[in-house]
Parts: structure tokens; C-alpha cells; sequence
């Protein structure tokens, strides 16, 4: 049964979002992205009558030894404050997210109230998938509806296990997120431009060679570039790569005439942007600099194929858009995917989606994914365990099965 059509009246509908969204040094929230793409989900629920317990995770607490610390730094308090404000409803806030107190708060909810549990990461239990986390988590609902693709890549309680305890289905921002990218792997309109930037090169490296026998043209920009132009001897004053990055380089044919890297580029010994700023290209780099956007050459070139495409994708920004003075090839990048003619565009990742929010270009896109980890493992073809447990494989996964359940 799909998610518009479960009767939700009167049930406690235990709703996974990716509430995990970036803090400012104060530890306020600096982008509420992630809670507005709940918000439709979350009106659907209380039109219908649910009963609804928001559960997530926020950060790595176990990277914080203080507990006390962990639990001021990490709190979802700040983050049910925020949804209320969006909501323009009450959400009531639980300090715990398991045991008797908080099915006592659920015992006195009314059809169309909100209550966010604490951060799911506070229990070791998620982490390891343990089914009797899942259960506790269990108790305090009816049905589990997954809302967070974002974490699908993750083999984690209330991820996998908890679609073993409970009836579960995806819910329509999962789902959509699901179609979008399973087209465009499996039928995209032609032709297919895909741009790969930002960070993250192990995992953009196989989604690389994946998109190599599916795109029409890759164009390749930011870190993942450097590191191929390193790896290939085209950019000799780079730092020593990881070994690793460097046989999957070798695996990439340049010759390979889909394949577009930058011709000139902006270097500086300065990341503030203050600094000289040369343009130059990237053979000719110096010992002393770095690269931080892709130069005006390349804008142009790319600005031409992507006029051409029917379908776009793009992953990563070209440059260090946080500063203005690299932030042109990324705003010039997002302007000509904004006003191509394609009748597909899907962008994704947390800098890329930072990069559109800070141009107000995010209506301009078919798609967003909010997933950045999660949306380059099911490029790259790889079972994500939380889709699985959802019933939504991908047709070529891996044969990597998901972390055992801890009893």
C-alpha cells in the first residue's frame, strides 16, 4: 500500500526525517533546508489525522567524549523550536527518545499533534542497528513511514530494523527522490550532462565511471577534478593523493571524449579571496597555491554544453562559492542549468544545495536531493540498506548486504 493511500486516522505514525541540518559556531541552526522539505509530509499527516512522532539523528555524538557537552552541542530541542515556528504549530519536545516517559507523552496525543523525539544517536543502539532499539522505538507507534533518503546509505535502527518491528512505507519525498534518480540512471531524456564537483572524491570517482556508460557529456570541476588533473600529471604542484584515489584514477580513460576537464582555472596562495588571484591554467599552478573555481575559459565551454542538454545533473560546486571572489564559476554554472531548456534537471548534496539556496535558484530545479552520501551511493549502484528494508532495491545493486542486526 503506498503512502496516500494508508488510512493514517488515529495512528501513530512514527515519521524518519533528516533533521540533521548545519549549526553556526553559537549552535544555531544555519540552513532549515532539510526541515522545510518535511514540512508537506508533515501537514499531509496531521490532515489525516495521524499522530505523529518525528524521530532523527543531528552530527556524531560519539565524537564528543563529555556527555554533558554531547548533549547541549546535539539536542533536536533547538530543531523542534524551528519546526514549530515553521509549522505554525505547537511540536511537543521529549527528552528522551525510548521508555516509559515519552509512551506516556504519546499515551495523552490527539490526532494531528507533533512530537519530536531526542536525538536518535544519543542511544548506541542506532548506530548498530540493534533490533532492540528498534522495538523500543516500536512501541510508540503504529507505522513507520521513512521521509529520509538522506540516510538510506545508513544500516542503522531506525533505518533498517525498524521496518522489521513495524508496517513501513516510503514516504512521498523518499519516493519522489527515488523516481528521480532511478530515471535519471535508467531513462533520461538525450542528451544527458552531467557535472560533478565539490569534495567527497572516493565516492564521486564511482559515480564518475557509472555515469561514463550513461551521460552524454561529464564535466568535471572542483576537487574531484584537481584530483584527477593531479593524478593524470596535468596539475604537477598538487600535494601526494591517497593511493586509493589514485588507482581509481587510472581507471578513467581521458581520451574518453564525454569527458570534460577544466582548461583554466583561478589559483591563489589565499583561500579569503584577498590575495592575487591568477588565472592560469592548471599545469601551471605554483608550488604555493591552491585552485578555488574553475576560470572564465571553462565557464564558457560548460555554459555551452549544458545549453544543449535535455537532462542535467549536478553534483558538487565548481569552486569555493562560500567566497566571492571564487564564487563566479559556481553562480554562473547554477544561472545556465536554471535557464537551459532541459526538461530534467536534478542538483544534489549539501554544498550544492547551499550554493542554490545562496542564488535563489532552487525553484528553478526538477529536483533537489538532500542526500548527499545516500544519492552518490545509488549513482554508483550500491543497495542502500534503508530503501531495501523499504522494498525499493535498486535494480543493479551491489551484493553488499547491510550491517547484521544486533540482539
Amino acid at each position: 500500500m503506498s503512502f496516500q493511500d494508508f488510512n493514517f486516522f488515529g495512528k501513530r505514525v512514527l515519521l524518519r526525517c533528516d533533521f540533521n541540518v548545519p549549526l553556526d559556531s553559537q549552535g544555531k541552526i544555519s540552513d532549515d533546508f532539510r526541515l522545510q522539505r518535511a514540512l508537506s509530509t508533515i501537514f499531509f499527516l496531521r490532515k489525516a489525522g495521524a499522530i505523529i512522532i518525528i524521530i532523527s539523528h543531528l552530527g556524531e555524538p560519539q565524537d564528543i567524549k563529555n556527555k554533558r557537552k554531547r548533549k547541549k552541542q546535539l539536542t533536536l530541542k533547538p530543531i523542534g523550536q524551528r519546526l514549530s515556528c515553521l509549522l505554525r504549530e505547537k511540536v511537543l519536545f521529549s527528552k528522551k527518545n525510548k521508555g516509559r516517559s515519552v509512551q506516556r507523552i504519546v499515551k495523552k496525543m490527539k490526532p494531528g499533534e507533533i512530537l519530536l523525539l531526542e536525538n536518535l544517536r544519543f542511544d548506541k543502539g542506532e548506530e548498530q542497528n540493534s533490533l532492540k532499539f528498534a522495538k523500543q522505538l516500536g512501541r510508540l507507534g503504529d507505522v513507520f513511514v521513512n521521509e529520509a533518503f538522506s540516510v538510506c546509505h545508513r544500516a542503522h535502527a531506525s533505518m533498517a530494523a525498524l521496518a522489521q518491528v513495524l508496517p513501513c512505507l516510503a514516504g512521498p519525498e523518499l519516493d519522489k527522490e527515488f523516481n528521480f534518480l532511478s530515471q535519471m540512471l535508467q531513462n533520461p531524456p538525450r542528451p544527458l550532462v552531467v557535472l560533478i564537483g565539490g569534495n567527497k572524491t572516493e565516492s564521486k570517482l564511482q559515480v564518475i565511471k557509472r555515469f561514463l556508460t550513461i551521460a552524454d557529456y561529464l564535466l568535471l570541476a572542483g576537487e574531484v577534478a584537481n584530483t584527477i588533473l593531479s593524478a593524470k600529471g596535468l596539475w604537477p604542484s598538487h600535494p601526494l593523493l591517497p593511493a586509493q584515489e589514485i588507482e581509481m584514477v587510472k581507471e578513467i580513460n581521458l581520451t574518453d571524449q564525454k569527458i570534460y576537464l577544466p582548461l583554466d582555472v583561478l589559483a591563489s596562495c589565499d583561500q579569503s579571496g584577498q590575495g592575487i588571484i591568477r588565472q592560469t591554467g592548471p599545469a601551471a599552478v605554483r608550488l604555493d597555491e591552491d585552485i578555488f573555481d574553475i576560470g572564465p575559459e571553462t565557464v564558457n565551454v560548460y555554459q555551452e554544453i549544458i545549453a544543449q542538454a535535455r537532462a542535467v545533473f549536478w553534483a558538487g560546486p565548481v569552486g569555493l562559492f562560500e567566497v566571492e571572489a571564487f564564487s563566479h564559476g559556481t553562480r554562473e554554472i547554477a544561472l545556465a542549468i536554471a535557464k537551459s531548456q532541459a526538461s530534467l534537471k536534478l542538483a544534489g548534496g549539501g554544498e550544492t544545495v547551499a550554493a542554490l539556496r545562496k542564488f535563489n535558484l532552487t525553484n528553478d530545479f526538477s529536483f533537489i536531493s538532500t542526500g548527499g552520501g545516500a544519492m552518490l551511493n545509488f549513482l554508483a549502484g550500491e543497495k542502500l540498506p534503508g530503501l531495501s528494508a523499504l522494498g525499493l532495491c535498486h535494480p543493479e545493486a551491489s551484493s553488499n548486504e547491510p550491517k547484521d542486526l544486533v540482539v
